[in-house]
């Protein structure tokens, strides 16, 4: 039977992938109690069924950074995708250009941002962490221009990685064959190999640089013109941070539950950010979604859109482009019934007034 859910789909692709691709994927940090709060913390939330709502024409679409998207839901970006296909972003920046939405492509690609830009009939951000060598941040940055997009996603919640222990006991690092595409004219070493630790803990902890701080962005405005967008912001204080400095969006993500360990779900920071910084900054979230009405609730306390992240590597690893097209269908599918059942015919419609909580 073709898979209905998301979690149909994480079923199947967790027989397919080999354990070290799978770990890598779906881990968390210590003891993975904010990876499960993430999708928890939804469950928590109720909505208001209304009724006798002419529902009979809905518009799901979504103004993102000035671009009309099909779907207020983009492609989060997502680490060397090639483990879980061998098409690995090229098949996701397809599928999300058939979609009517934007990909955001990880510095730690398989595939060169130029290939993958090249494969787009959609917007592609960039996904960029700053490198203590500042050159190579800068190389990246104007390489991502030239290739056409549209925005610079800059992660700021990783000056070290989080101790995801499942990495660590399995020594994580890439495949035989692939590499960390982007960054092979830069280091000589692909992923840093001990036996101790997460190859790729050890790489971030080698090369990106960890004193990176908010006098810093001045640096990157004048390195680009292009959208900066701040993905890691996981309370209030740093959303009017952000804000203060002009930024265009924020991400509200905690990398997952990938980073710190037992800090909030990110959909339970979202009204407080919203609170203080909704219409100076465009509000994204990331973290958890997994259904149609997860997006519903997030657009209801203040989202502009959310990012979908482990879902579109399930849809790789199940069935490559196509798999991403199924998922990327289904949260569609969940989200338009969510909004006819909820008497919303547009996006402009979903509002606080819909969600109740116990």
């Amino acid at each position: 039977m073709k898979p209905v859910t998301v979690s149909d789909i994480e079923k199947i692709a967790a027989e397919k992938l080999d354990k070290n691709a799978y770990d890598y994927y779906s881990s968390g940090a210590d003891d993975e109690i904010t990876l499960k709060e993430n999708c928890n913390a939804f469950n928590r939330i109720f909505l208001k069924y209304r009724v006798l709502v002419d529902v009979s024409k809905r518009d799901m679409s979504a103004v993102i950074l000035g671009h009309k998207t099909s779907v207020p839901f983009l492609i989060a970006p997502t680490s060397f995708q090639k483990m879980a296909h061998p098409e690995g972003e090229i098949a996701t920046v397809k599928a999300a250009g058939k979609a009517g939405t934007v990909m955001i492509l990880s510095t730690l690609a398989n595939t060169l941002l130029e290939e993958v830009s090249s494969a787009a009939s959609g917007p592609v951000w960039f996904q960029l962490y700053v490198f203590k060598d500042r050159e190579i941040t800068r190389n990246l940055i104007k390489r991502a221009e030239a290739a056409g997009v549209k925005a610079i996603v800059l992660t700021v919640d990783a000056p070290l990685l989080g101790q995801r222990i499942k990495d660590v006991k399995n020594n994580f690092n890439l495949p035989t064959g692939l590499t960390v595409k982007n960054l092979e004219k830069h280091f000589k070493e692909n992923l840093i190999v001990n036996k101790n630790n997460s190859g790729l803990a050890d790489y971030v902890k080698k090369n990106l640089d960890a004193s990176l701080n908010w006098n810093d962005l001045s640096w990157i405005r004048s390195v680009t013109n292009l959208p900066l967008i701040l993905k890691g912001i996981a309370c209030r204080e740093d959303a009017i941070i952000a804000a203060e400095h002009n930024i265009e969006g924020i991400v509200i993500s905690n990398h997952g539950g990938r980073q710190l360990d037992t800090c909030r779900a990110t959909i339970d920071v979202l009204p407080e950010v919203a609170e203080a910084v909704k219409g100076k900054t465009e509000i994204y979230l990331d973290g958890g979604i997994r259904r149609g009405t997860d997006i519903l609730k997030s657009i209801a306390l203040g989202a502009d859109a959310v990012l979908i992240g482990r879902p579109v590597i399930w849809g790789l690893a199940y069935n490559g482009e196509n798999g991403v097209t199924d998922v990327l269908n289904i949260l569609r599918k969940e989200l338009d019934l969510a909004m006819a059942l909820c008497g919303c015919t547009d996006i402009k419609n979903i509002s606080r007034e819909l969600i109740f909580r116990n």
